[in-house]
């Protein structure tokens, strides 16, 4: 009972370190369709209605729930780290009793014959040396088409949307949402990733390839946090 017992709670922490794989069908990035218009009252010989005026000197921009615009992915980071330390410490002791009453303080050792005085002496040292270094690049570039989910009070167009590839042996996607100003949107209908505030890009993988490139589950065991050593 105890051995099955160690098994399934070994188990349980095996699991907790392993990534779970991407959802094809996430709620959260699937299109935003623009909303149906409520008819409005209609006036003797009007034809506008608010939100779907078109003004023939503007650029086609995304600027109404569901529209559409390019994200394009110029994201590039690097980083680097590195720490050194070193501790040490010496220490030493000497304690002796020459005198007792004005006079020697001796005995002798009745197993050897030799002499033995009341003293005590102990020396102590400790180094410790330890350094660490990471570094860390990465880059992505392409581009991905989305949709306008909300247009904010002040103007800014939540946006969110994915792009899955089916390719020989698995699937590749990438998603992307953020804010982003209309303003910064160009003529071409188009803005770069750098532009998109909290953003959060994702770019993932399934299929033969994305499994090579994982450590297996035992390993991915040895270097996690729960490993004591």
């Amino acid at each position: 009972m105890l051995r099955l017992l160690f098994s399934l709670t070994f188990l349980a922490l095996l699991s907790g370190c392993m990534a779970p794989p991407a959802k094809p069908n996430e709620p959260y990035y699937a299109p935003v369709l623009p909303r149906t218009p409520l008819p409005v009252e209609q006036n003797n010989g009007a034809i506008y209605q608010s939100g779907f005026g078109m003004n023939l000197f503007d650029d086609r921009k995304a600027y109404r729930v569901g529209d559409i615009i390019t994200i394009t992915l110029n994201e590039r980071t690097q980083a680097s780290k590195s720490a050194n330390s070193q501790l040490s410490k010496d220490s030493s002791a000497n304690i002796g009793l020459t005198s007792l009453f004005g006079g020697a303080v001796s005995a002798t050792n009745p197993m050897t014959g030799n002499t033995m005085t009341l003293g005590a002496e102990f020396a102590g040292e400790r180094d410790n040396n330890g350094s660490a270094k990471a570094g860390q690049s990465n880059s992505l570039t392409g581009s991905i088409t989305v949709t306008v989910a909300e247009v904010l009070p002040n103007g800014i167009l939540s946006v969110r949307g994915e792009k899955w590839m089916t390719l020989n042996t698995g699937e590749e996607l990438v998603r992307i949402a953020g804010l982003i100003r209309s303003d910064d949107i160009g003529t071409d209908n188009t803005v770069s990733s750098t532009r998109v505030a909290d953003a959060r890009i994702t770019y993932s993988g399934t299929g033969a390839f994305a499994d090579a490139s994982q450590p297996g589950w035992l390993s991915r065991f040895f270097m996690s946090p729960m490993w004591p050593f």
